[in-house]
């Protein structure tokens, strides 16, 4: 393809068949089509070649979007011919020596010499594999397409009219030839698509980086030998290895060894995380200094890099209406040309009543107004904006969303609590024991504790754990959901009966609680977290306080909301205590408690219909709707699926700070797609009244259309280096 008219064909095309939705991305050359059962892919293919383009099934294998090597030669052969064509047409020195040279070849040979200067029909000779072989397949597409005209149109038009005239002119000695024209444009049209191809190769190499993340192989473990197979060969359930330095090959958790394990080719974090048995990994991610033995729990297209994988891919078959804008100017805008040109020539003839100086100005015309800079606009910068942000783990899931990032004269930010401000993690935040030794205490918890699998059982074992604990025995263990547990436990030569739960469970079994004991748990109730007692033969010996922290930099990205015009209103199911001590700790302004998942949705419309433009941000089931209502919606890259589905973006680092930069970097793509229009509909404005006015030499034109489409690229190629804030923490 080579502009957005040839967008716009295609998507014709494609669309006419019954059934079919077809979106075509100039900046990758792939369409995404949504067919019926009794359309295949063969059909698409043969549709897209009836209008004269080439097309082939993309798949997991074949992910290189663009190629260049037939350009290549094409433009080599071009480069060969062309440069003497020009140089024997444009400079008098070079016409009497090669006319010298002709004259004594045909003498030799007994040939009557021509009455017309051989010098010409030397450059003319010179200039037909520019213009007929380096330039088939320009010609092919335009001349398929004439009933819907596009850049290839225009060349193949001015090229052939030029070649045309100057073989006609020089027989007839009616004027001047135009063969550097021919060549020089052609080889002009063939320099810029080549730098323009890999150019765009660059702007997609973060998303090829992407596709290729993926393990080919892996060291599978079945029956107690390693067996190195194709990573295809992996299923669910299978154990494999993951060596220091190597890339862990599908998603799964780990049953044995321990290690640090890089996640920024994923999510974009740089610090490593430590994975020990029971934490679950992510394919792609690299095992850094210990050997792992993990379980597979996902393989092939449901892992989580071919989740993300799939989410920037189809994001580029998206178009943002900014740029279907830009496709239906171009697709009235290259027969307007032509028509101009047709008006070019014959006011030109009318004016002076010469072929000769009437011919040029229209080929000009024809050469330099070409949409191509306008179809680069959009995609090309979304391109380079899916990339950047896939590595920085902001998944841009339609291109819409770069224009809703800019909208709203009163933005305001709704965010949810768990997993959104705070980790949603259950944390042990602090303990208070009252006659016990605290190391002996969470001996005895842990002890208990490791007899359940409850998520406040898990965060005391840890906690045990890391400080040393040594286990006792446990024996007439009982667990009461919603209550709490109860044990007997063996440690250092003495038993004890231990209750541990909420303080009005634990009051039943517990000699009334001191007054010591009774203001620790107001003053963590007051704190808005969760008051666990631990009960000892019948008195309460600690008061342990759990809760779910700010994620670190929650705070600080509030603060750069604020400053980039949100209002921020923090909105949760849980109670008005926990509410405003999060709210309070993270910065938001304001919060709204004990809200039903029903009624988030609610509202997100009450702010809406105040004149609010509302960016949700959440990570749940409960936050699916309200996801959906806003105007613009984030969710955690952690979070459920039915959030993520209905999410504008998707943070897959899944901190406050990666959503900042989903703004930032929307803003700043929408504002280079803006410099790219404005430079594109500049070019044309300027261009086309030099061209018709006579004072532009063709081949000059088909070098200002080159470089206005890799000034495009180029200013796209600058979200390249986007950098995320760096927030104080």
């Amino acid at each position: 393809m080579t502009c957005s008219s040839c967008v716009a064909t295609i998507e014709g095309a494609l669309n006419r068949l019954t059934g079919v939705s077809a979106s075509v991305n100039f900046a990758t050359e792939t369409a995404h089509v949504t067919a019926p059962e009794n359309i295949n892919a063969q059909d698409l293919i043969n549709t897209v070649k009836s209008v004269g383009y080439q097309a082939e099934l993309l798949s997991a294998t074949n992910n290189q979007f663009l190629e260049t090597p037939e350009l290549g030669w094409r433009l080599t052969m071009a480069i060969f011919f062309a440069i003497p064509t020009i140089l024997i047409s444009m400079f008098m020195s070079f016409h009497e020596p090669v006319d010298r040279v002709v004259f004594s070849i045909l003498d030799s040979l007994n040939i009557l010499r021509p009455t017309s200067a051989p010098y010409g029909w030397v450059a003319i000779a010179l200039s037909a594999p520019v213009v007929f072989i380096a330039g088939w397949p320009i010609h092919r597409v335009g001349l398929r397409s004439l009933r819907r005209a596009n850049m290839d149109t225009l060349i193949s038009i001015g090229t052939l009219t030029a070649f045309g005239w100057s073989c006609y002119a020089h027989a007839t000695e009616s004027g001047a030839i135009y063969v550097e024209v021919a060549a020089g444009v052609m080889l002009f049209i063939l320099i810029g698509r080549y730098l323009e191809t890999r150019s765009k190769i660059r702007a997609g190499a973060a998303l090829r980086s992407l596709l290729s993340l993926g393990a080919k192989e892996v060291s599978i473990l079945r029956q107690g030998e390693e067996i190195l197979a194709p990573i295809e060969h992996l299923v669910v359930g299978d154990l494999f290895m993951a060596r220091p330095g190597e890339a862990i090959a599908t998603d799964g958790v780990v049953v044995e060894g321990e290690s640090d394990v890089d996640l920024s080719l994923i999510t974009g974090e740089s610090l490593p995380v430590h994975v020990a048995p029971g934490t679950k990994v992510v394919g792609a991610t690299i095992n850094q200094n210990g050997r792992l033995i993990i379980r597979a729990e996902r393989v092939g297209s449901e892992t989580e890099l071919a989740r993300i994988s799939r989410m920037v891919v189809q994001a580029q078959g998206e178009k943002a209406p900014i740029a279907r804008l830009a496709d239906r100017i171009a697709s009235i805008f290259v027969p307007t040309i032509i028509a101009l040109a047709i008006l070019t020539f014959l006011v030109w003839f009318v004016v002076t009543g010469e072929l000769t100086r009437s011919v040029a100005p229209a080929i000009t015309l024809l050469v330099i107004a070409c949409p191509c800079a306008l179809g680069l606009a959009t995609p090309i910068a979304f391109l380079v904006a899916s990339g950047r942000g896939a590595q920085l783990g902001i998944i841009l899931r339609t291109p819409a969303v770069l224009e809703q990032s800019q909208k709203g004269a009163r933005p305001m930010l709704l965010l949810d609590k768990t997993g959104t401000v705070t980790t949603g993690k259950i944390e042990i935040l602090s303990i208070e024991s009252f006659g016990f030794d605290r190391g002996q205490l969470l001996s005895i918890a842990g002890s208990i504790e490791n007899q359940s699998e409850h998520p406040i059982a898990r965060a005391i074992v840890t906690l045990a754990k890391k400080e040393g604990a040594h286990f006792g025995l446990v024996s007439e263990f009982e667990s009461h959901p919603g209550r709490g547990v109860a044990g007997r436990v063996e440690f250092a030569g003495q038993s004890h009966l231990v209750l541990i739960g909420s303080p009005e469970a634990i009051a039943y079994g517990t000699a009334g609680y001191a007054a010591h004991v009774l203001s620790a748990i107001d003053t963590i109730k007051e704190r808005g977290r969760s008051p666990i007692v631990v009960s000892l033969d019948g008195n309460a010996r600690a008061v342990i306080e759990i809760g779910d922290q700010p994620k670190s930099d929650s705070a600080a990205a509030i603060k750069e909301f604020e400053r980039m015009g949100f209002e921020s209103v923090l909105v949760t199911g849980d109670s008005h205590r926990a509410a405003g001590h999060i709210a309070n700790a993270s910065g938001i302004a304001s919060y709204r408690a004990e809200v039903l998942p029903e009624q988030k949705v609610a509202v997100v419309k009450e702010y809406q219909e105040q004149g609010h433009f509302v960016l949700m941000i959440g990570d749940g089931v409960n936050d699916a709707a309200a996801l959906a209502s806003a105007d613009m919606s984030m969710a955690m890259g952690t979070g459920t699926d039915s959030a993520i589905a209905v999410a504008d973006i998707t943070l897959i680092r899944s901190s406050l700070s990666a959503a900042v930069d989903s703004i930032r970097l929307s803003r700043k793509t929408l504002r280079i797609i803006k410099e790219n229009l404005l430079w594109a509909f500049l070019y044309n404005i300027i261009g086309i009244p030099i061209a018709a006015s006579g004072n532009l030499n063709p081949m000059y034109a088909g070098g200002a259309m080159a470089l206005s489409s890799l000034l495009v690229v180029t200013n796209s190629l600058r979200l390249r280096k986007f950098s995320p804030v760096t927030l104080s923490q």
